[in-house]
């Protein structure tokens, strides 16, 4: 296991919880609007890491402190020595808190009934007729992505649904089929894209909705989802 990179709190990443943040390299798709573009396009680097045993080291002084560890990436379900993982921060008394895309059901729902995750981020990227675009593999067939949203919704662990929206990837009728996909939805959580240098597609090319635009699509958004929110907009 290799931890890219660690956030030694959080406290927005874990609802009601506070949080270290482990972010694990590598990730299957290539989306334009990626803010971690290094553990994606360079995985291999190594200049950023903590070691695990480090990080266990850490995690042995914040009992009482932290409450959880948000896994995120990168795609955490590429690392086969996840489940360990997982379980080593269950057995130090913290709880785990899982970001995927859920290109990978069958290891979800392994992570899941293993009792190893406690809570889980999807994101999903946007309507299934615009999703390899999207997520930027040419191709790329969505079963997947319908088989984690068909597991999460049926409750088997708390979870939400995530998005982040772009103007040049997401009109209001694509986050309405998006919508629809997710119907009934625990939670849906829009975040609107931001810009940086770090940004796989390079800065300046996709832009972000302005607050109140995106106001304005929850009312019709919540028809489906009515746990429809903003978040860090």
């Amino acid at each position: 296991m290799r931890i890219a990179g660690l956030q030694k709190l959080t406290l927005l990443d874990y609802p009601e919880h506070t949080a270290a943040t482990v972010f694990l390299p590598g990730c299957n798709f290539r989306c334009p609007f990626c803010h971690n573009a290094a553990l994606v396009l360079d995985p291999n680097d190594t200049s950023g890491d903590t070691a695990v045993e480090e990080f266990f080291a850490f995690l042995d002084k914040r009992h009482g402190l932290l409450d959880g560890v948000c896994i995120t990436g990168g795609e955490p379900l590429l690392q086969p020595d996840l489940a360990d993982f997982c379980a080593r921060i269950k057995h130090a008394g913290f709880s785990v808190k899982l970001d995927t895309n859920g290109s990978f059901p069958e290891v979800l729902r392994a992570l899941v009934e293993a009792e190893l995750v406690d809570y889980v981020a999807m994101d999903v990227k946007n309507a299934p007729e615009r999703y390899a675009e999207t997520v930027g593999v040419p191709g790329f067939d969505i079963a997947p992505i319908s088989d984690s949203i068909s597991y999460l919704l049926s409750d088997v662990v708390p979870y939400e649904f995530r998005t982040t929206v772009v103007r040049e990837l997401h009109t209001l009728a694509d986050l309405v089929a998006l919508s629809h996909w997710i119907a009934g939805a625990s939670a849906w959580h829009l975040q609107s894209f931001v810009d940086t240098d770090t940004v796989l597609a390079g800065t300046g090319i996709l832009h972000p909705y302005a607050p109140d635009e995106l106001e304005t699509l929850l009312p019709e958004l919540r028809q489906a989802v009515p746990n429809t929110h903003l978040r860090g907009v």
